[in-house]
């Protein structure tokens, strides 16, 4: 059977058809083939995943059989299953995806986490102005957004396409209106201008060149490389990040970044040499791991 994937004359129910995916998969290397399987079977059908085993006898007409080996042809190709459904949760907000982004990952919510909790230590009650550099398909962004409405939102990515994905997300969220997106190279076009920042955050490219090949294939092969990749030791983007934020940061502002799970010492170690922040903290992530770097803004007496 696995020679021939799924005659459409044959009698397929739901759960028959998980049984023979889930090996499938397993057969092309996929991970968590059981997730997989039940996630794309369920959007073919338009049900929820627990619908499928509420009905897992029912059969497949030919129609939804050819939409739903369709879609395991992608996934056996190692394709994320991301891209294929055209979404991803992201901080409870379902998010338009497609190849111009990278797709939002758990740990980045590390990141939301440690802005809110800048945000809610109130050096006033006045709104704050914050700014999403490489904001991608617009996941951290929108998460602020959503939580924290009364301050003023800008998010910027060096590709129009991303940008038009990231407006897209915040049109169907309601937030079009609160967050200003704007194109340019990090902070290049705010150069010469007037508007400063109480709080910036990013998530940068920050893995090492030379170890991209080496990712999962649903990664290099699928996800937006430039997205990713850090320069020969994984600090270009995060040093140039910190050396520049510096000036757009408002008194005492907060600079955040995320980072590799193994780059604090090293970052660290950049933060020390450029001398412009202090209170420089680290936080982990779910899994325990070196995540999020704040530091703020030194007072100059």
């Amino acid at each position: 059977m696995q020679n021939q994937l799924i005659a459409p004359n044959s009698n397929w129910t739901i759960l028959k058809l998980l049984e023979w995916t889930t090996n499938y998969f397993k057969s092309k290397g996929v991970e968590s083939p059981r997730a997989s399987a039940e996630i794309l079977l369920a959007h073919a059908l338009d049900l929820k995943r627990i619908d499928l085993y509420l009905r897992y006898d029912q059969p497949l007409c030919s129609e939804e059989l050819q939409m739903y080996k369709a879609l395991i042809k992608r996934r056996a190709r190692r394709e994320p299953v991301a891209y294929i459904l055209g979404f991803k949760e992201f901080w409870s907000l379902d998010l338009a995806i497609n190849r111009d982004v990278l797709i939002p990952r758990p740990e980045t919510e590390s990141l939301v986490e440690a802005a809110i909790a800048v945000l809610a230590r109130g050096l006033n009650a006045a709104p704050k102005h914050i700014l999403d550099l490489g904001t991608g398909s617009g996941a951290i962004v929108l998460a602020l957004a959503s939580q924290q409405p009364k301050h003023f939102f800008f998010a910027s990515d060096l590709y129009e396409e991303a940008v038009k994905v990231a407006r897209h997300n915040a049109k169907r969220h309601g937030l079009g209106d609160r967050i200003h997106f704007f194109v340019g190279d990090w902070l290049e076009p705010l150069k010469g201008g007037k508007q400063l920042f109480d709080v910036i955050i990013s998530n940068p490219p920050y893995i090492r060149s030379g170890i991209l090949p080496d990712l999962q294939p649903e990664i290099y092969n699928y996800e937006p490389l430039s997205a990713l990749d850090g320069d020969s030791d994984g600090l270009g983007s995060l040093r140039k990040i910190i050396g520049a934020a510096q000036p757009f940061l408002k008194r005492s502002g907060y600079l955040l970044l995320e980072i590799g799970y193994d780059q604090k010492d090293a970052v660290q170690k950049v933060i020390n040499r450029c001398g412009l922040y202090d209170q420089v903290i680290f936080s982990k992530d779910y899994s325990g791991m070196d995540r999020v770097v704040e530091m703020r803004k030194k007072d100059v007496s």
